[in-house]
């Protein structure tokens, strides 16, 4: 990664840490998702920058490097917009290409339906459009589904508290790239349903495992809590909620947020049209939640087929 540069951009009174590479006229914008930070995008950004396009990859406030929000527990999914758009606009960048994952997707929703004028297109990965507002799967979910437990205030702190942050994110990992969703007992919370014999998965290694590590030592989980999983219920107050950018969704078949209820006949039956009409949606055989890192170069070629047709 010795080829990506990194800097501090002041925006909203915060620092934010960038990762960038690349200086292309085109330049797509990386928003990543828990338990992710800009390094989850290394392998997209170095393809990306190859191609001719300019890559930026930010660390949210209070995720990584970046300065944490004055009350992390006061921190919503519009902060991390309105951050994204002061960040292109101290870096005089008229428009981008969004590519997001996990709860990112949702950052960059609300993004392309607040600042239409700034975005050419936008790739999602692990995750569709969905209609704004709470989840309506949940309701379908027992208490233990990990989603709930971490909304309690207090539970998932008590929860990862047992461990230094390395550990959550590997057990995280770990969880989350099974095609099961991950469910806890009632006398068991979600750290224990992986324990310390059970390897990382082959394409992860124990070097990113330590960035990571390195990274949630320095922020911690107080924003990553809040945002996303205390904030499902945000209101954006939005009146036109069709994104109308060509789009792309990529999905590992093995992801186990296909198996959220409902997920599966949403995506296949092409309903996260009525959010994004102009969508295309591939599927990668094997892939898992982090589909982006397991399986890069099958990603990069559809994140860049993608780009250069609509650029």
């Amino acid at each position: 990664m010795e080829k990506i540069e990194h800097k501090y951009v002041e925006v909203n009174g915060l620092k934010l840490h960038v990762a960038e590479i690349g200086n292309g006229s085109k330049t797509v914008l990386f928003c990543h998702g828990f338990p992710e930070i800009w390094y989850s995008w290394r392998h997209q950004m170095v393809a990306v920058a190859s191609a001719g396009f300019r890559a930026l990859a930010p660390d949210y406030r209070g995720y990584g490097f970046s300065d944490p929000p004055p009350v992390p527990e006061k921190a919503n999914y519009l902060d991390f917009v309105s951050d994204l758009h002061a960040l292109i606009q101290c870096l005089g960048i008229p428009k981008v290409f969004l590519v997001a994952k996990d709860f990112g997707v949702r950052v960059a929703q609300v993004f392309a339906l607040l600042h239409p004028e700034k975005v050419e297109g936008v790739v999602t990965l692990g995750a569709p459009f969905t209609p704004l507002g709470p989840p309506l799967f949940l309701q379908y979910l027992p208490g233990g589904f990990y989603i709930s437990r971490w909304q309690e205030p207090g539970r998932a702190e008590a929860d990862f508290g047992r461990f230094d942050p390395k550990t959550v994110v590997r057990r995280i990992y770990i969880l989350f790239s099974r095609s099961e969703l991950p469910i806890a007992g009632e006398n068991q919370e979600i750290m224990d349903l992986v324990d310390s014999s059970m390897p990382l998965p082959s394409w992860f290694t124990e070097k990113d495992l330590e960035m990571y590590g390195s990274l949630y030592d320095k922020s911690g989980f107080r924003t990553a809590l809040k945002v996303p999983y205390r904030s499902l219920s945000e209101e954006f107050n939005i009146s036109e909620m069709k994104v109308d950018v060509p789009a792309l969704l990529i999905m590992g078949e093995k992801d186990y947020v296909i198996n959220f209820p409902g997920m599966n006949d949403y995506i296949r039956t092409e309903q996260a049209k009525e959010c994004v009409p102009q969508l295309e949606t591939k599927y990668i055989p094997e892939g898992s939640h982090f589909v982006q890192e397991q399986f890069p170069d099958q990603a990069n070629d559809l994140i860049l087929n993608f780009l250069k047709q609509h650029s």
